[in-house]
């Protein structure tokens, strides 16, 4: 059998906003070469690759490729194909299905709502806080003043299998201008800070949101990603680490990707386990488009 694509629309509420993703199920068919040659074609930010059926521990062995590049970790793209795995491959009731990735295996659920929505979840693997940077370093390559910044809180770097940058603004008019310059960049990037930036604020464009991100990233040119799982992730290790969100549990509405009209909705848990942050991310999931590869 020919591998299947099937083309999602995740952290959307409605089809053709949020942030697209193609999942194409017959990765066993495939070389690496071929992954690499699809995910350039499609030229979403990324494509995932998931086998027809599950490994022995359960998992669905699932490879993520960039236009560009093979990554370890990144949170649309996981919610997605287990979104796909779980409508075409295996029984629709599954509560729960494991993705085998590079960074180990990760537990997606999916919950009901009230309403009959389904909302899809993923458990973020360890991360660790790092290096911080200084406000006025990170006003200059966001095209931005040192007032703009957020003070009370730092900007820092994240990772898990990933890194990227957390960057506090002041309001919702900084966030708007904010513009990633990466010949500004190339100082930081020599310092070891890589140039994949979340910034946020607490002021939002719908009234029922918590905050307002966006994230700008390198991909032959600066590009901005319509909704960040990982971002959102990471920014939920951030505000539990500076207690800068009330309470010691955190049930937060992250709104992105109005300034590239795709509005977006990503739904974040965040607590402390002892020293570990746990952290899930959640969100919609919309189907628009499925084939076969020729």
């Amino acid at each position: 059998m020919k591998p299947r694509f099937y083309m999602v629309d995740v952290f959307a509420e409605q089809a053709y906003s949020g942030n697209p993703l193609a999942v194409i199920v017959g990765a066993e068919e495939l070389s690496s070469e071929t992954m690499q040659l699809l995910a350039a074609e499609m030229n979403f930010s990324e494509t995932t690759f998931v086998t027809s059926v599950p490994e022995e521990d359960g998992g669905f062995r699932v490879r993520v490729f960039t236009p560009s590049r093979e990554i370890a970790f990144t949170g649309h793209p996981i919610l997605g194909t287990a979104w796909v795995i779980r409508q075409y491959l295996t029984s629709s009731s599954d509560a729960q299905i494991c993705l085998n990735l590079e960074v180990g295996q990760v537990p997606v659920t999916f919950e009901s709502s009230d309403d009959g929505t389904e909302v899809v979840w993923f458990q973020a693997p360890p991360m660790t806080l790092g290096e911080k940077s200084t406000a006025a370093s990170f006003a200059e390559v966001l095209g931005l003043s040192v007032d703009d910044i957020d003070t009370m809180l730092p900007v820092q770097m994240i990772s898990a299998g990933t890194s990227a940058m957390i960057v506090p603004l002041c309001s919702h008019d900084a966030l708007r201008r904010s513009k990633l310059n990466l010949a500004a960049y190339s100082n930081l990037a020599a310092e070891g800070f890589p140039p994949l930036v979340y910034v946020f604020c607490n002021e939002t464009h719908q009234p029922r949101n918590d905050l307002c991100a966006r994230f700008f990233f390198e991909a032959h040119g600066v590009r901005e990603d319509p909704a960040t799982g990982n971002g959102a992730a990471f920014l939920g290790a951030y505000l539990l680490q500076h207690q800068a969100h009330p309470g010691a549990t955190l049930s937060i509405r992250i709104e992105q990707g109005y300034e590239v009209r795709r509005p977006s909705l990503i739904m974040l848990r965040a607590h402390m386990e002892g020293e570990d942050y746990q952290v899930s991310v959640g969100g919609y999931v919309l189907p628009t488009v499925q084939g076969e590869l020729l």
